[in-house]
Formats: structure tokens, sequence, C-alpha cells
């Protein structure tokens, strides 16, 4: 909706991971060359770690993209709830083979896939996002598809991705034998200051900002992103969203440091909830309130006129008079 006031032909700040807008810093560029030299080079095992929002899965987009370029077949794994068969029918159907048949069959078939593929010279990827959630016996399951190899190599090279909680769980007794097999570690930071003022510049210029990029967002309102996201990307691009969202409805050219800080309120950022709170109702003494109902009321009568704005000029062109702009955000 604020595209057009800004001058942007596409949505800057979007949640969902788009390898078109993967910021480069100089540990995202040696994550991706580790992760592309493991799979091409045929190390087995290649293991990215980061916190929540780091951007892991953007990364593992990206890195699908260089696969598909080099004729490489991938399988993606991103629900760690499975059973072991539940594993195996989901490669082997996204690898595009048979799933049927009891497990001894399933492992034929992939074998035989593998081999195919090893005698054409091409490589096989398996991909497990949120690998931390991944039980033992699971991950037990995964080291033994590696003995699937000739006398020179791996058949199947697999990446696990996943937060910090995936080195605990590899650390443990019971998987030192995969935690030897791991050939390559990368491992996501959060972005620093300049990073965070790069990071949202280019998120801005690929967006189609052009020489308003830089200036769209004031120096003190990047000092309060970077202090309320904590570098953390997928919070950079919530903080940002919104703020362009405020600063429509109240034709801001420029977003200050008053707009994060409203933004932050809205969205807890910087509370911390004790577990052993006694309440998380407002006026329990469990959490501090930065948002009252008052507050919430005003954002829903304005997410109402808006919805209604846009139901009336489908093109979202924008209005002569806009909506107020008290508690507006979007989730």
């Amino acid at each position: 909706m604020y595209n057009k006031f800004y001058g942007l032909t596409a949505s800057p700040f979007e949640i969902s991971p788009d390898p078109r807008f993967l910021f480069r810093t100089e540990r995202h560029n040696e994550a991706l060359a580790n992760l592309f030299h493991g799979v091409s080079r045929h190390k087995g095992f290649v293991v990215l770690t980061g916190e929540v929002g780091t951007g892991k899965t953007l990364l593992l987009r990206c890195l699908v993209n260089l696969l598909t370029r080099n004729q490489v077949a991938f399988a993606s794994v991103f629900n760690p709830g499975l059973t072991t068969l539940e594993f195996l029918q989901y490669i082997l159907t996204d690898f595009g083979l048979a799933s049927g048949g009891n497990k001894t069959a399933m492992l034929n078939t992939l074998n035989a896939f593998l081999i195919e593929r090893y005698r054409k010279g091409l490589t096989t990827v398996l991909l497990v996002d949120e690998a931390q959630h991944l039980s033992a016996e699971l991950l037990e399951e995964i080291r033994l598809l590696t003995n699937l190899e000739t006398a020179q190599q791996k058949l199947l090279q697999i990446v696990l991705a996943g937060q910090p909680e995936l080195d605990l769980l590899l650390d443990s007794p019971q998987l030192r034998q995969l935690k030897q097999r791991i050939a390559l570690r990368c491992r996501l930071e959060p972005l620093n200051r300049a990073e965070v003022r790069a990071y949202i510049t280019g998120r801005l210029h690929q967006a189609g900002a052009g020489a308003r990029a830089r200036a769209l967002f004031s120096e003190a309102a990047i000092e309060a992103i970077q202090r309320y996201s904590g570098g953390i990307p997928r919070l950079v691009n919530t903080i940002c969203e919104n703020a362009l969202i405020t600063g429509y409805a109240r034709e801001l050219q420029v977003i200050g440091p008053e707009v994060i800080e409203e933004v932050a309120a809205d969205f807890r950022l910087g509370v911390v909830t004790s577990p052993a709170a006694p309440s998380a109702r407002p006026g329990g003494s469990g959490e501090l309130r930065l948002e009252t109902e008052p507050s919430r009321k005003a954002m829903m009568r304005t997410l109402v006129r808006m919805f209604e704005m846009l139901a009336k000029n489908e093109e979202t062109t924008v209005p002569a008079s806009r909506p107020s702009s008290e508690g507006v955000r979007t989730a």
C-alpha cells in the first residue's frame, strides 16, 4: 500500500526468503561458498547454523538456485517432525521416485537412483532445514544414508541447517559418529550497525527506491532499528515494513526514530517475559505491557478503513485523505 507513495516497484521488506534480496555480508558469502563447495566436491555432510531470523532458509534458497543451474538434483525437507519411514517417503517423492513398499525397498530405490546419477557424473543433494528439531533416531538414519557411497565419493550430499541448538544436539555422545562425518561447518551471525544500514539501503535499491534509498530512514532511525532488532534480518524487515506503513499513513518523506520506537512498542521488541511469570494478562506482574487497549482498538479501526479503501480501488492508488496511523501494524 506504500509502494507508490515512496516510489517503489516492489515491497522491500517481505519476510518470505527471496533470493533476490540476499544481503551478502562476509559471513553470508563465506557460508554460501562453503555450502556450494561441500556439495560440489562431494564432502558428504555440511552443517549451517545461526540464530532465528539470521537468513538460513534464504541461504538455502540461494544454494538451490546455484544447484539448479548446475544440474544438481535435490530434495528439501522443511518438516523435521517426521518418522523415519515418513522421512524416506518424503525424500523419495521429492526426487520424483516411487515411495511405496517397506523401508528396505525404499532404500534400494534411493540407492539405484543415486548410482545412476553418479554414473552420469551428476550430484544429488538432501537439504534439511530446522534440523535442530530432528530426533536423534532420525539423525542417525540420515547418517546411515551417507553409507551409500563408492570407493571415491559419497553418493548423497547432505546439508543440515538449524538454530544453535543443532550444535548442542550434534555434540551428544550418541551422535558422535555423525559429528565426525561433518566435513564443513558455517555459522550466520546478526548484522552490526553498518551492515544494518547497508542491508536496509540495499533492499530499498532492489525495490526501486533509487537515490532515495539511503535517505528514507534517518541515521537515528537506523540506530533504533539496530537496537531493537539486535541485527536479526527478519526483525529488521518487520520493523522497516511497519515503519513504512506508518510513514505512508502520516505522509512522512523520512522515517525518524519516533516511528521506530512506536513499532518496537507495538511488537513488544525488547520485552522479555520470565518463564516463571505468574500472569501474562494486563495488570499481571509477569511482564511489562507496552500497548494499551485503546491503541489496539485504534489499530483495528485503521486497518478496517485501509481495507475498505483497497476494496474500492484495487490498484492501490494513494488516497487523497489518509487514515489515522495510530497503532497501525502488520504481523
